[in-house]
């Protein structure tokens, strides 16, 4: 049921950026979220329980304490108008990461990252921040 209201939820961002309307304010075209290129590598990290990896074109990494080395699938990449969404599948749970854009605090140290990451894997929600390879996270880079 979660999975599906994600889906729903980013398929809607994603259909929304494609409308169009008669120049009403809100009713126009939009374009779809561009401030992440695809070349760029999104980084994202979570705590409790602590979670993290990255993403570059179409291949996915997540790790967890127990796994540092992380396990990498393929994902798809869907541009909505406020950021975002990827889905795949990771040794047969279903994977959805969102990526939208303001500060984000990982709670844990002093850094503030330019994206908030929201993962629902498995049905079950994590959520995070995430930075990619350009724009990085603003404090110190070891706290």
């Amino acid at each position: 049921m979660i999975r599906q209201a994600l889906v729903l939820a980013a398929a809607s961002i994603s259909l929304s950026a494609c409308q169009s309307g008669d120049g009403e304010p809100g009713s126009g075209p939009t374009d779809a979220f561009d401030a992440i290129g695809a070349e760029e590598t999104i980084h994202f990290t979570g705590t409790e329980p602590f979670w993290g990896g990255e993403i570059s074109g179409t291949e996915a990494r997540y790790s967890t304490p127990e796994n540092p080395d992380g396990t990498a699938f393929a994902v798809q990449r869907f541009a909505g108008n406020n950021g975002l969404g990827f889905t795949g599948a990771i040794m047969g749970a279903p994977f959805d990461l969102t990526i939208t854009p303001g500060d984000c605090s990982d709670g844990m140290s002093d850094r503030t990252y330019p994206y908030t990451a929201t993962l629902l894997l498995g049905g079950n929600q994590r959520n995070g921040c995430a930075y990619t390879d350009v724009q990085g996270i603003a404090g110190p880079e070891n706290p």
